[in-house]
C-alpha cells in the first residue's frame, strides 16, 4: 500500500511516497524550505505544492508535525508558528488537501519507522529515540509500544531547555566543534538515563549521519546507537501513521 508521507520540521519539509508494507520510499524525495513565518496558511500552501508535485491521487496522507498532537488537535508549537496552538490540524489539512490526512508528532513518526524497520526492530524493554535537528524530538517505546508526545527536548537546562544546547541547530548557530557540542549532548543523555533508565537510545535526525564524529565524546552507561533510517524516518513513519 502506497501513502504520501510528509515530515514538517522547523527548517524544512520532506515529502515522498512510501510503500508502508516494506517501509521503502518510492522515487525521489521532495524538499521544501519551511516558510517564515510558518503560519497554517503558509504551511498549507507548501503541502498543496507537494501534493501537486507528486500528482497524488491516493486516499491518505500522513504528516509528522513538531507539536503535541491529541485527537487531531495540535496543542503546542515547537519551532513552528504559534497559530498552530489548539489548531484543528487533521480537519484543516484534510479540507485543504482534499484527502484524509492523519497528523502525528514528528518525532513519534520517525520513531515508529525506526522501531519497525530500523535499529529498534524487535528490541524489547525501554527504547528512547531522539531526533537532533532544528530542535530535539523524542519518542519513547516500551516493548515496541509508543508512549506518545513526550517532548523530552524541552526539559529545563541552564537558562533555557536542552534543545537550545544539544540540538544540531544549536551546534551550527554557535559554530561549535563536535567535541564542544557533545559536552551538552552528553549531559542530556545522562540526564535522560537518570530519569528513565532506558535500555537503548537511538540518535536520529539531521545529525545522525555524523555519529562517528562525536560518539567518542559521549560517556553514557546506556547503549547509544545511530538510527538506521536517518533523515528518511520522519517521512516513512508519517505514512505509517495512517493505518
Amino acid at each position: 500500500m502506497e501513502v504520501l508521507g510528509i515530515d514538517i520540521g522547523g527548517t524544512g519539509i520532506k515529502v515522498n511516497i512510501v510503500d508502508i508494507e516494506t517501509g521503502q520510499p518510492i522515487g525521489e524525495k521532495l524538499k521544501i524550505k519551511t516558510p517564515t513565518p510558518s503560519t497554517p496558511e503558509a504551511i498549507i500552501e507548501c503541502l498543496q505544492m507537494a501534493v501537486e508535485n507528486f500528482n497524488w491521487k491516493g486516499k491518505k496522507i500522513g504528516i509528522g508535525f513538531p507539536a503535541v498532537i491529541k485527537n487531531g488537535i495540535s496543542l503546542t508549537a515547537s519551532n513552528i508558528d504559534p497559530k498552530f496552538i489548539n489548531y484543528n490540524i487533521d480537519e484543516e489539512f484534510s479540507k485543504a488537501l482534499d484527502c484524509e490526512v492523519k497528523v502525528v508528532n514528528d518525532a513519534d513518526a520517525a520513531g515508529i519507522a525506526e522501531m519497525t524497520y530500523g535499529k529498534g526492530k524487535g528490541v524489547n524493554g525501554l527504547v528512547l529515540f531522539l531526533t537532533l535537528g532544528t530542535g530535539i524530538g523524542s519518542a519513547l517505546f516500551h516493548n515496541g509500544t509508543l508512549l506518545p508526545n513526550t517532548e523530552l527536548g524541552h526539559l529545563k537546562y541552564k537558562k533555557s531547555v536542552f534543545e537550545k544546547y544539544a540540538s544540531n541547530s544549536a551546534r551550527e548557530f554557535h559554530h561549535l566543534s563536535w567535541k564542544k557540542w557533545a559536552k551538552d549532548l552528553d549531559v542530556y543523555l545522562n540526564h535522560l538515563d537518570l530519569l528513565l533508565s532506558p535500555d537503548l537510545i537511538l540518535i536520529g535526525g539531521g545529525v545522525s549521519k555524523n555519529f562517528d564524529l562525536y560518539r567518542q565524546y559521549l560517556n553514557v552507561t546506556v547503549k547509544v546507537e545511530m538510527a538506521a533510517l536517518q533523515n528518511d524516518a520522519g517521512v516513512i513513519g508519517a505514512a505509517m501513521a495512517t493505518v
